[in-house]
């Protein structure tokens, strides 16, 4: 059998089942396949005995907390930001219309050995116990000068050029105590170190805006999370191409790379038989000798808890940064909190995800301020992951490879890749167009 398409997808990872939807809505005819059995690779939710067999294979699960169908545990510990790009592409692309969303109840930083709920409001700000009277006096003064900053209105710019000036200028213009700073880079605009602090401010700026309007939308906290897990949305863009007629194979090692005289990628052979496309998009792990570690590796530790954190008012989720200045570090740390509320495990059960860059030869105790944080753990599972990056940009290959999931608390950074891979494989930038109704797309398959 042999049969050609327009794009050969690898992996069922986030970037490639999105990259996926997207080219299959323009009209490409696509193949997607994956060695493993379920959806969503390096950033696939496992039920328990998944996630033992993967972490602890010595020592299987025995159903000790429960049954399996109650677990979905995200190996990529992340949430949408309620107003960023990976919600803009859900709701342009109507994939939301196949699974359902709730707002993960609060944000939170650490401070002085304390977490305390990120002020997001001028009324929060001025009840928040993270600042004296007079910080948080200057505090509303920053925070009003970022919503009411309007480029064509040079009176709003208060003499500060956002693309010439640092954010360190800006904070000192504003008097801020370091404190202060630290959660205003790292809870709201989340950068995960201070290097942001000597870069013209521009970047920090439109990070702040986005989580302010993210907050505004829904109130709370600025993040929303999908009910059963982060595999949830792999699958979705998965349905979405396979309404577009793409082609779907799991379970499907990849018995040879076909290549022509120029080296450049022609086709697959699988158990199948052979496929064949003049591109490519794959995650790192298909092609590891096309991909470089950037030098950094992520741990991070699933943990398994039967309370809520402490100090966040009993908090069905939460996200919770310790500054990297807070605890010596030159990386933050973060921990992701979800619970049964959201159908990813057992009811009376917690899931808190911890992660961060290591930095030391002993990574596992890099993690003690979280787990301090987290309070007491019924099981731990811990994983460390390299973070790779493609050497070349496909033009010469036609391959198209992902970067791997970093560990900021947020997808930005992984929809970026999704926009700049897109723009290589088509020559134009992405354009979210409004997708057809489900009326329209039963009329355009021949349903009734």
């Amino acid at each position: 059998m042999e049969e050609n398409y327009d794009v050969i997808v690898l992996g069922t990872g986030l970037t490639e089942c999105i990259l996926s939807g997207l080219l299959s809505i323009d009209g490409k005819k696509v193949l997607h396949i994956d060695r493993q059995e379920y959806y969503g690779g390096e950033s696939a939710s496992l039920n328990l005995t998944q996630l033992y067999s993967k972490f602890k294979p010595s020592k299987p699960y025995q159903g000790q907390f429960g049954k399996d169908r109650d677990w979905l545990i995200d190996l990529i510990p992340k949430f949408l930001m309620s107003n960023g790009e990976l919600t803009n592409i859900l709701v342009h692309t109507d994939v939301t219309r196949y699974m359902e969303f709730k707002q993960v109840s609060g944000s939170f930083v650490y401070r002085d050995g304390r977490i305390a709920k990120v002020p997001a409001t001028t009324v929060e700000a001025i009840s928040s116990p993270l600042m004296g009277f007079f910080e948080k006096r200057r505090m509303s003064n920053f925070l009003q000068f970022i919503v009411d900053y309007t480029e064509d209105d040079i009176s709003t710019h208060h003499s500060i050029d956002l693309d010439k000036q640092t954010m360190h200028e800006i904070y000192t213009h504003y008097g801020l105590q370091k404190g202060t700073c630290d959660f205003i880079g790292h809870a709201m605009a989340l950068h995960h170190n201070d290097d942001y602090l000597i870069k013209p401010a521009r970047d920090t700026y439109d990070r702040i805006i986005l989580y302010l309007t993210s907050v505004a939308r829904y109130g709370k906290s600025p993040y929303i999370y999908p009910l059963y897990g982060l595999g949830e949305l792999p699958q979705g863009f998965a349905r979405l191409s396979a309404i577009y007629g793409g082609t779907f194979m799991l379970d499907t090692p990849i018995d040879e790379l076909l290549w022509n005289g120029q080296g450049q990628f022609v086709g697959v052979k699988t158990k199948e038989g052979v496929a064949k496309a003049p591109i490519c998009i794959a995650d790192p792990t298909y092609f590891p000798e096309k991909v470089t570690a950037t030098g950094q590796k992520v741990i991070r530790a699933m943990c398994i808890l039967d309370h809520p954190i402490p100090n966040t008012g009993d908090a069905d989720s939460a996200q919770i940064i310790i500054p990297q200045n807070q605890v010596g570090r030159k990386n933050d740390i973060y921990i992701a909190v979800i619970s049964s509320a959201h159908n990813i495990c057992a009811k009376g059960y917690y899931v808190a995800i911890i992660s961060t860059i290591i930095e030391t030869t002993k990574p596992h105790l890099e993690l003690e301020p979280a787990f301090k944080v987290i309070g007491p753990t019924k099981d731990v599972l811990m994983g460390i992951a390299e973070i790779y990056r493609p050497i070349e940009d496909g033009s010469k290959d036609h391959v198209y490879i992902s970067k791997s999931y970093d560990p900021s608390s947020h997808f930005e950074s992984t929809t970026d890749d999704v926009k700049e891979i897109y723009e290589r494989v088509t020559g134009h930038s992405l354009v979210l167009k409004q997708r057809k109704t489900a009326e329209e797309e039963a009329d355009l398959a021949g349903l009734d």
